[in-house]
């Protein structure tokens, strides 16, 4: 009787833990799809003109999102992503530009000035949003998300200056931050895009 009463007591044991381990498991898994579920596609900006710009519209698109300024010693970078733009626009690919006076007042235009310097000079055609704060207490929602791991998912991070790019896979994820110095032709930026 002694026996049956022990492997009884065991198995009701061993049932109990079971039970917790597949309820903690259960947890993770619901933390993990909240975490998961966040993506750019969340978010609606304006671009230079006003006009309303749905993430949710670049779905199956590799984005890449990059702080911009006209009167940084970065800018001629606008021309490298202008090439790479109308390479690969074609190819599920896309460039959104925010503009941002965040470092040393280096993007002090309005918007319809900022568009105008685009264009002018460096013929710029990919997306360009209204100008935004990239960092502070002001910061933007855009860049919470990217700058967050507790929005991103992946890591946290601060846009250390003019031409940060930020990559974004095809299911709207963050996978990738990409220093303002490293070129946007750099062969780590040409491979991810065409991979």
């Amino acid at each position: 009787m002694k026996k049956i009463l022990f492997i009884a007591c065991g198995a009701i044991f061993l049932f109990s833990c079971q039970n917790q381990a597949q309820t903690n498991k259960s947890k993770l898994d619901k933390k993990e799809n909240v975490m998961a579920k966040e993506t750019i596609y969340q978010y609606k900006v304006e671009d230079l003109s006003g006009n309303t710009f749905d993430f949710s519209s670049l779905k199956g698109k590799k984005i890449m999102i990059v702080n911009t300024a006209s009167k940084c010693g970065l800018t001629p970078q606008y021309k490298d992503l202008e090439a790479i733009y109308k390479e690969y626009k074609d190819k599920g690919f896309v460039i959104v530009g925010f503009p941002a006076n965040n470092f040393a007042s280096q993007e002090p235009g309005t918007n319809e000035e900022i568009g105008a310097f685009c264009q002018q000079n460096y013929g710029v055609t990919f997306p360009m949003m209204d100008k935004v704060s990239v960092k502070g207490d002001d910061m933007c929602e855009v860049y919470k998300f990217l700058t967050q791991k507790s929005k991103n998912g992946v890591q946290d991070s601060e846009v250390e200056w003019n031409f940060q790019k930020y990559l974004i896979n095809e299911k709207g994820e963050l996978v990738k931050v990409v220093k303002p110095r490293t070129l946007p032709t750099d062969p780590e930026v040409i491979n991810w895009i065409k991979g």
